[in-house]
């Protein structure tokens, strides 16, 4: 694990009060930058994303594919939490807290908006940061391969029908041009980049190629990442300082999915008696999120301004703090863990 990605959170809040900083100071500049789009999508984001994206993708090997029969459960419980239940639990506790229970401590003009952002992060699972999570926990590397590669291909067909209909049940209109457009430029563009560059660099100079790519790729990754989270806060800072209650009240809903999240992908692998390290990783892509992704799309719906950008924001603010929580507890209850597989196998 990076230094970057230790301390993720730490960048982050320094990301806020700079962003804050900035465009209290600067408003024109940052108001120029909201402006230069196309059918809604800002391109001066969208190339920040690719940055951000490209070098995790690149480390995805999509022959992995061919490991996904080995284990099916695991695989099975990662399809089924990430996209027959993940969306819709994020959903209901949107409506929920942010609709009905919280609704009276926020903006009322922004409160549907706060809901699309927390669809919209609920329905983008982790793309490479499970990678990391993986190797934290002790995860089967090949099993992490092959559901990420999986869970991919998967996004790039299932991830704006998902979101069209949610924000459809959330009385949202859905522009579908932009959304499609969004998958297109955040998922589907990226993934062909890092693919070709990962197979020219194979072919010219095989695996340790690969390794001083992503050695270089890394750095604009994270610079990339920063100068967004420095944008959005930004464009957010006013609503920040008027209103910091917002904050904590975006982060329980994401908390409560995170937790929930992770204990049915977990319990579900150890009632289907899969191995530790299978369930480790397998429950932990689901509770984390893809949030380039799920930023760069309520960007490219909402904009700068908006409450979806904010609350997907929120996501990345508490995703490192909470993930390594999760590491600690599957590392912590590998030996209960495999007293259950050890039943469940027995019994068959």
């Amino acid at each position: 694990m990076s230094v970057f990605e230790r301390y993720l959170t730490v960048w982050v809040v320094v990301c806020i009060g700079l962003g804050i900083a900035l465009g209290s100071a600067f408003p024109a500049v940052f108001q120029w930058i909201g402006s230069a789009e196309i059918a809604s999508v800002n391109l001066p984001v969208a190339v920040l994303i690719w940055l951000m994206i490209v070098p995790m993708l690149v480390k995805i090997d999509f022959a992995a594919l061919g490991q996904v029969g080995r284990h099916w459960r695991g695989i099975s419980v990662t399809l089924a939490v990430n996209w027959a239940i993940k969306p819709f639990t994020m959903a209901v506790l949107g409506w929920l807290f942010i609709g009905w229970l919280f609704r009276p401590l926020l903006p009322a003009d922004q409160v549907d908006s706060y809901i699309a952002g927390l669809i919209l992060l609920g329905a983008a699972p982790c793309t490479a940061m499970v990678f990391v999570w993986s190797n934290l926990s002790k995860g089967d590397p090949l099993f992490t391969l092959s559901q990420v590669t999986l869970n991919d291909l998967v996004m790039v067909v299932a991830f704006a029908p998902i979101v069209a209909l949610l924000l459809g049940m959330s009385a949202i209109t859905v522009p579908w041009q932009t959304l499609l457009l969004s998958v297109a430029l955040y998922v589907v563009v990226p993934v062909i980049i890092a693919q070709l560059l990962r197979s020219r660099v194979l072919n010219a100079r095989g695996a340790a190629g690969i390794e001083d790519l992503l050695a270089r790729l890394q750095p604009l990754g994270i610079l990339a990442l920063l100068l967004t989270l420095i944008v959005l806060f930004a464009f957010q800072g006013q609503a920040i300082l008027a209103q910091p209650v917002i904050i904590a009240v975006l982060a329980v809903p994401i908390l409560i999915q995170t937790y929930l999240i992770f204990g049915l992908g977990y319990l579900a692998n150890r009632l289907m008696g899969e191995a530790h390290g299978i369930a480790g990783p397998s429950a932990l892509i689901g509770a984390s999120n893809f949030f380039e992704l799920a930023v760069a799309v309520a960007i490219s719906l909402f904009g700068f301004n908006s409450g979806a950008a904010l609350a997907t924001v929120v996501g990345v603010l508490i995703e490192v703090p909470v993930m390594l929580s999760l590491v600690a507890l599957v590392n912590r209850t590998r030996g209960w863990y495999e007293a259950g597989g050890r039943a469940v196998r027995a019994g068959r």
